[in-house]
Parts: C-alpha cells; structure tokens; sequence
C-alpha cells in the first residue's frame, strides 16, 4: 500500500467534517454534502462514515477513495446503463446532472451476511417477498444473487419492501421494476466479473437509480467501500468451510467493532478511537487501490481550501 500507517495517523485531525459553500441548495446526506444548481448537483464526498444509518465520526481519505471508486466504476459500466456524471473537478467532487430519483434503493446480494444473516438466526425465511431456504450457514453463497429493496427513509432505517408492495402501492409500474431489476442484476455481474481479476468477490451491493427526461441512469455511487461488502475470493471457502469471519475490505471493520460495544443504531455512538480510524482509513484505501489497480494519490494541505479553489467556475 502507499501509505503507510504512521502516515495515516498523522492525517487523523485532517479530515473533512462538512463543507458551508454558498453555492445553490444545499443538502447534506450521511456522508455527501450536496448543492443544487438548476439542472446540476455538486456532490462533495466528505470524511464523514455511517453504520446503522447513523453518521459515527470521520475516516482520513475515506471522501476521496469514495468519489474516485465511484467515478472508476461509474466508467466501468457506462455500456450497462447511463449514469448521471458530467465531471470530476477534486478528488472529492463529483459534478452531475440533477435526476429525478427512483424512490426504492435496490441492494443486491450474494451471499447471506450482514443484516439478512441477522433477521435469518433470528428465524425469519421470508423477507422482502422472498422465501429463504432452511439450513443456511452465515456467509454461504445464494445459487444466484437475490435482490433485497428497501424503502429510502429521510431519516432513521430504510424498511424492507417486496417487489409485489412496490407494484401495489403505485411506487412503479411492472415494466419499470423489471428494468430495474435487469440493470441491478447487470451491473452486480460486471462487478463480480471485474473484481474476481482482482481477488475480490462482491458480496453484497446498493444500487440507486433515477431519471433525466425520462430515461433510467444510474446515480448516487456504485461499488464503494460505503455501499458494497467485499470479501477476498481466495480466502472464502477455506474460512466458510472453518466458519470463521470472511477477510473483508469494506466498513464491516466498524459495524462489528461497533457491535461489539453494544451498538446496533439505536442510543449513543461509541466514540471511534483513533485506532478504529486508521484502521479504517486503511482499509479504505487498500480497497481502492486493489479495485483499481493503481495506486491511491495522497492529497497534500487542507481539503476545503482545495475543493473551494477547484470550484471556482463551476457555479
């Protein structure tokens, strides 16, 4: 890896927290601070990093490993389905159009972990109008991916939600559904095929799709360390086999030192320790540079004044 963890430590006070740019509408998400321009959207990643649908603290680097995997991804599938990027102006900019969004997050999944693996012990089998079978293990591999919609909630947890209670209650046509299921499976099979070149399995991903003029694009961010779970393939079935914790790159590091203090989303955050943030901040940047294949560029001096002076001209 590039850097090196003493390098890390040494950023953990330098991170980007939020961003106040009189510039449009502002809007701030989890982790993206957001400003709206008439028919364009600058999308700022900052350090900011959520577990649970709860924003817990801020990652060195972790904003600019997100928007350049996204961007790198958002290139990759480009032949699959129109995205929403014009340009990437920062390391941690991303200027695009305005969408009209899709109201459901699509999440696609190979594997049963994480949040489903927890409703499954708990002995739920059908979920999202889907049966699961009896007798599954944590972490095995689905025969095919399955997806898993959610509603998007404005604030606390997005709910589950089956593709019959998607038609019923008017949120798309069939037809639409279907296409979007199609891209979804698509895309989480460019994914899978690209990241098995690099040692990677994808276990589990959220998609977001919206609308310009009509057509269906794809937004948001794709195939990040913050919207995807990645396992090492060649690690898999040796630790499956010995029900041991798959070898991850992704935040599942600060889900579970998180659980392991009692938080699930609900009450007060454990404050992340600088241990956990260089750790993270590692991971994160171990992930970007094995996706990609090139190595992570370190940006040097103060992250707002640099994304203050990239913008000038963009508004």
């Amino acid at each position: 890896m590039t850097l090196t963890t003493q390098e890390i430590k040494a950023e953990v006070d330098n991170t980007l927290e939020k961003t106040d740019f009189r510039i449009g509408k502002k809007y701030s998400g989890k982790v993206r601070d957001n400003y709206i321009l008439k028919d364009k959207r600058i999308f700022i990643a900052t350090d900011r990093i959520s577990c649970f649908d709860r924003i817990i603290g801020t990652v060195p680097f972790k904003g600019q490993v997100l928007n350049q995997l996204a961007a790198y991804w958002f290139d990759a599938t480009k032949d699959i389905i129109k995205n929403h990027i014009i340009e990437v102006p920062d390391p941690n900019v991303t200027v695009v159009h305005e969408c009209e969004p899709f109201p459901i997050e699509v999440v696609v999944r190979g594997y049963l972990t994480g949040s489903l693996w927890r409703e499954y012990e708990k002995g739920v089998r059908e979920i999202y109008g889907l049966k699961l079978l009896d007798n599954m293990s944590k972490n095995e591999r689905f025969s095919d991916p399955i997806i898993t919609p959610t509603t998007k909630a404005k604030s606390g947890h997005d709910m589950p939600i089956s593709k019959e209670e998607i038609i019923k209650q008017g949120i798309c046509s069939t037809e639409l559904w279907d296409e979007v299921e199609l891209k979804a499976l698509e895309l989480f099979s460019r994914g899978t095929e690209l990241l098995a070149e690099r040692n990677l399995l994808l276990v589990d991903t959220k998609y977001e799709f919206g609308f310009i003029d009509g057509e269906l694009v794809l937004m948001d961010e794709i195939h990040t360390p913050d919207s995807s779970r990645f396992w090492y393939k060649d690690s898999y079935f040796t630790l499956f086999r010995e029900n041991k914790e798959q070898k991850s790159m992704d935040k599942e590091y600060v889900r579970q030192w998180l659980l392991k203090r009692g938080f699930s989303g609900d009450g007060e955050i454990p404050k992340l320790t600088d241990g956990v943030k260089v750790e993270a901040a590692r991971r994160y940047i171990e992930i970007f540079e094995q996706i990609t294949g090139m190595a992570f560029k370190r940006q040097e001096g103060q992250i707002l004044a640099r994304i203050e002076n990239n913008l000038k001209g963009l508004t």
